[in-house]
């Protein structure tokens, strides 16, 4: 595994400025070399999903098996959202889930490829992805999952522990709220307000795997995702 570097070019370079879909940011991303998380990786794995998704899931990075299939959200961790994203009453169908970072990050123990946190660096330097990725979506709801994806949204003094579960006003609550507040409307460079829209901050379901009592970390991201769900109904 490559070691950390203390800077990064960043992804800014590698985004195309006429780019309007998520398809072609898509394909522009596979190329990045934005930090040097590339190097190891097998993919860049990007988000998936409905460009009108009334919810956009946010987590950390891809896992060994996103890394393998260039998906995010298809291993353990993945298969455990989807079902408590159907147990709180979301409709599946009109999602969109991305990370934060792209690339999957890690440490290689013999044979096996050990999850890395990724440092600021790497959330800083791959942010870009991240908000060219808000330009094209305008959901009514974001579901940030864990702490990495709260850093890159919120800001590094956001915690989770002390506000899952609760709804914030997007963009308003981002750190940078200009950077999500105006949206592309053509190709032809118009713009317009982004809708308002709302925020909620829970665990990442990894966090549920790894939890002593699976159950009850379970049941605390259905019940923070219900909060999410009846948002969308009201």
């Amino acid at each position: 595994m490559a070691e950390q570097t203390e800077s990064a070019p960043g992804a800014q370079q590698f985004i195309p400025p006429q780019a309007d879909t998520i398809d072609e940011l898509r394909a522009a991303a596979a190329n990045c070399q934005g930090c040097e998380l590339y190097r190891d990786a097998s993919q860049t794995v990007f988000g998936r999903g409905d460009e009108s998704a009334r919810v956009v899931f946010v987590g950390e990075q891809p896992g060994d098996m996103e890394d393998q299939k260039g998906l995010p959200f298809v291993g353990p961790a993945g298969r455990l959202l989807r079902k408590a994203v159907d147990d709180a009453g979301i409709d599946p169908g009109h999602i969109f889930l991305t990370n934060a970072v792209k690339h999957f990050r890690f440490e290689l123990r013999g044979k096996r490829r050990i999850h890395q946190s990724p440092d600021r660096v790497h959330i800083t330097a791959c942010r870009p992805w991240l908000v060219a990725e808000f330009a094209q979506l305008r959901p009514e709801v974001v579901v940030v999952l864990g702490a990495t994806a709260a850093k890159a949204l919120l800001g590094p003094a956001f915690r989770v522990t002390r506000q899952r579960g609760e709804l914030l006003p997007w963009p308003a609550s981002a750190q940078h709220p200009e950077d999500f507040t105006r949206v592309p409307v053509n190709s032809a460079g118009k713009v317009a307000d982004a809708p308002a829209a709302q925020l909620l901050a829970t665990i990442h379901p990894s966090a549920v795997l790894r939890a002593d009592d699976q159950d009850k970390a379970y049941e605390g991201l259905v019940a923070d995702l219900t909060v999410a769900a009846r948002a969308l109904a009201g």
